[in-house]
């Protein structure tokens, strides 16, 4: 059965860079990301709060390469970014002392993706 592309400019352009970055700063991080946002959505990582309250430190970065919804309570301040988050999760992140960034800030800022973590 043959694959149908992927037609949202936003997320298309975002790969596109991911790659570029990865390649330019010899980070395979970047090129991880790019190549799960490029799966089928059904397979897209789904992230509640909680997950991330469980297996992220204080102070870490985290990279969601899906979605990232509200579920749960966040008591940690952490720098998280995601393709797409729910309002309810990035103002809980914010209520937290967090950052909630988008998936080319935080590779822009950490072009080594040194220190970054992927959940999902």
């Amino acid at each position: 059965m043959d694959r149908t592309p992927k037609t949202n400019p936003r997320l298309l352009r975002l790969v596109r860079e991911l790659r570029d970055l990865s390649r330019d700063s010899g980070a395979p991080i970047w090129r991880d990301v790019a190549e799960r946002l490029e799966r089928s959505r059904r397979n897209w990582s789904e992230v509640n709060l909680s997950r991330l309250s469980r297996y992220a430190a204080k102070g870490e970065k985290v990279v969601v390469p899906g979605v990232l919804l509200a579920t749960g309570e966040i008591t940690v301040p952490l720098t998280v970014a995601a393709f797409r988050a729910s309002g309810a999760a990035r103002r809980k992140i914010e209520a937290a002392g967090g950052k909630s960034v988008s998936l080319l800030e935080l590779a822009v800022q950490n072009p080594k993706g040194s220190g970054v973590r992927i959940l999902g």
